[in-house]
């Protein structure tokens, strides 16, 4: 018997939307993280993007635990000398929320070749308003 792989060709991609509403930011992004990839599907192959597309509301009111807001740390780096920058989470969720949800589900992506793309299909919002209801996307059960 010989084990059935999915073929690119052959998915069934859905939409789904989240409330980031008061929801702990690593909870959340471990949940977009396995729906990105498609381990919530029978048909997950490995090395094929079997993942659905997720969007995200109210980034801006995702929740950190703890002291999280003042001792967390984002760093990186411009590329000059001496450019190496750091921000607090608490002023990053202020600035650009969007980006700290991504980067949480960026690092609980697989380090392969379709880590852009599964990246690519999460959509972040910082507001309730969101330009894909075309989609009929269904709430994400968490």
């Amino acid at each position: 018997m010989s084990t059935p792989f999915a073929k690119p060709g052959q998915i069934e991609r859905k939409w789904y939307v989240v409330d980031a509403t008061d929801k702990t930011l690593g909870r959340l992004a471990t949940r977009i993280a396995t729906v990105l990839k498609g381990k919530h599907k029978a048909q997950f192959t490995p090395h094929v993007d079997t993942g659905d597309f997720v969007i995200v509301t109210n980034a801006g009111k995702v929740r950190l635990t703890g002291k999280k807001m003042t001792d967390k740390l984002y760093h990186w780096h411009t590329g000059y000398p001496g450019g190496l920058k750091t921000m607090q989470a608490g002023h990053m969720i202020e600035r650009d929320p969007g980006r700290v949800l991504k980067l949480a589900v960026k690092g609980m992506l697989p380090n392969t070749s379709l880590h852009r793309r599964m990246l690519g299909k999460l959509k972040v919002y910082r507001g309730a308003e969101h330009p894909h209801s075309a989609q009929k996307p269904e709430p994400l059960p968490l």
